[in-house]
């Protein structure tokens, strides 16, 4: 059984920063590809990054320079480092691991909600102005 778990989210002044882990159990982590997705209220839940298994890495135009995302195959972690955080930012934060072990990671895939299989419970991140 496959487990996400996310932690670090809170609250920030604008231009502050956050560092999200999740944990993830129950795959062959260092075989699938591993994302962050964002929801914010009344939104559709959006891609935010995605660190693949061959260790290609995406991002949203909306965080490109702002945000990294990391893993740690060792640890079964992926990380998202959060900077320069602004209140348009505020959303839940998801953290998901692809459908299918060693799938194409390619952006136009990866980006798409539905190329994910496995989904943690969400973290609050919230940006105060």
């Amino acid at each position: 059984q496959v487990q996400l778990v996310e932690s670090g989210g809170g609250l920030v002044q604008a231009g502050g920063s956050l560092r999200l882990s999740c944990a993830a159990s129950g795959l062959t982590f260092s075989s699938y590809t591993m994302g962050w997705f964002r929801q914010a209220p009344g939104k559709e839940r959006t891609f935010v990054a995605a660190a693949g298994w061959a260790a290609n890495i995406y991002y949203a135009d909306s965080v490109k320079g702002r945000f990294t995302i990391s893993r740690d195959n060792a640890k079964n972690a992926v990380y998202l480092q959060m900077n320069s955080l602004k209140p348009e930012d505020t959303a839940v934060y998801y953290c998901a691991a692809d459908a299918d072990a060693r799938s194409p990671s390619r952006y136009s895939r990866l980006s798409l909600r539905e190329s994910y299989g496995y989904w943690g419970q969400g973290t609050q991140v919230t940006v105060s102005s």
